[in-house]
């Protein structure tokens, strides 16, 4: 049969991946490969969270390889050259690849196939691996490529039949092929990232998800917007690098509960945000919806809303846990959003691109996609909506736990006062005024 590559990309994982079974199933012999691709290591600014969770999950990968007798193959490098060489060090007659819907995954799919033409060498692309469902194939009755609406897109999505799980690997042979070692972090990023970072890989993640499904999932529905609550399954960095299945954890999901409907419906969310991306690449960077208004530039309150100091504790307490942790809240993350572009009328694109330098689950469609429906530039069927921060405050946080536990200088205020400090009789010292005049103050 010969030899395959399984190229890994955003699919870090050995349970229920399409496109490992498939080179496995290609090949006699099986080169499972990633390659730390330097287009995006030297991409500036950095991720540093994402690049410290990488290697972890990459680590993990590679004792999850060896236990099924096999082991990861690392690379280093243009991933379409390192590709190509590998095949040529094995003499491998195809390569596998996950399907992906950004605009650099189309262009690096387009790349491969043409450079391994050259050695006749077949590339087969798996769908339904980054996805529940794939991004092509959900398409709404009118003919458009995609749906702008999410709740008809739900709708049908949620009747979609899924996949068929795919087996583990049951056994891994691997050729004979040089690899390198996983690096350090330090050698591939200067700046260290969050200090509270949590990472891990396929075997974290898939407990995790079974912590989650035994029981909190079913409060899902209820509490998953309030701030304070560990109301969320901390799930969407192990989805965003693949190192659970997302088709796995809907089959998984008890759907018949409000709390796994609810749960679901967010990962639908997240394939709604890949089918319309994959219809319109350049949505990444570029209006969906086209602004009337101009874009305010305003680099003072631009690096207030970064650091965590807007005078509004809410939204401070979310940048702060960013900064912190890599990670906020779904609704931390919106009202944060919201302020920036509504309030501060800032362009979305510099909020979004802050956010994808600290997320651990920055995900070029469901980041981008989420600022522009935040922004009115996106989905949002209300696009002058605006989210209030002290109502959204005084709703989800109503106790202000969750803002005391980011902002000390604030926990002497009671209950929902700290939410307002500048009605309270007590400003910190430190603590600043707000930036602008919301309703409510």
């Amino acid at each position: 049969m010969g030899v395959a590559v399984a190229l890994f990309t955003r699919d870090l994982r050995v349970r229920d991946n399409p496109m490992l079974a498939g080179a496995v199933r290609d090949g006699d012999r099986v080169v499972p490969l990633f390659v730390l691709d330097e287009a995006i290591l030297t991409r500036q600014p950095l991720a540093p969270n994402r690049i410290r969770f990488l290697l972890a999950a990459l680590a993990e990968l590679d004792a999850e390889l060896r236990a099924a007798g096999g082991r990861l193959i690392l690379r280093r490098g243009a991933v379409v050259e390192e590709v190509a060489r590998v095949v040529g060090e094995c003499g491998a007659e195809s390569v596998h690849i996950a399907a992906d819907v950004s605009h650099y995954s189309l262009e690096r799919e387009q790349r491969l196939r043409d450079r391994l033409a050259r050695s006749r060498c077949r590339l087969e692309v798996h769908p339904a691996s980054v996805t529940v469902v794939d991004p092509v194939e959900l398409r709404p009755a009118t003919g458009r490529d995609h749906f702008a609406v999410f709740t008809p897109y739900f709708n049908r999505w949620v009747e979609m039949p899924l996949r068929a799980a795919v087996r583990k690997p049951s056994g891994i042979a691997v050729p004979e092929i040089e690899s390198e070692e996983v690096p350090a972090f330090e050698d591939l990023c200067p700046e260290p990232g969050s200090p509270s970072l949590v990472v891990g890989g396929e075997r974290s993640g898939r407990k995790l998800l079974s912590e989650w499904l035994s029981g909190p999932v079913e409060r899902y529905e209820s509490d998953n917007d309030l701030l304070a609550v560990a109301g969320t399954s901390r799930l969407s960095p192990f989805l965003h690098f693949g190192c659970l299945s997302p088709v796995e954890v809907v089959r998984r999901t008890d759907l018949s509960t409000p709390g796994g409907l609810a749960f679901a419906r967010q990962l639908a969310w997240r394939d709604f945000h890949h089918q319309l991306l994959a219809a319109q690449p350049e949505t990444a960077w570029r209006d969906y919806r086209p602004r009337a208004a101009d874009w305010r530039e305003d680099p003072q309150a631009f690096e207030a809303w970064r650091a965590g100091r807007t005078g509004y504790p809410v939204i401070d307490a979310g940048m702060r846990q960013l900064l912190a942790e890599g990670w906020m809240p779904g609704r931390a993350r919106l009202i944060a959003a919201s302020f920036l572009t509504k309030n501060l009328r800032i362009d979305w694109r510099l909020g979004a691109a802050h956010f994808l330098h600290w997320l651990v689950d920055g995900d070029i469609a469901n980041n981008q996609l989420n600022w522009q429906w935040a922004a009115g530039t996106g989905t949002d069927t209300r696009p002058n909506r605006v989210l209030n921060p002290i109502r959204q405050a005084e709703r989800y946080d109503p106790d202000g736990e969750y803002v005391r536990r980011w902002l000390p200088e604030l926990a002497e205020l009671p209950g929902a006062s700290i939410h307002k400090p500048w009605r309270a009789g007590f400003l910190a010292p430190d603590y600043p005024p707000p930036l602008v005049e919301c309703k409510g103050m």
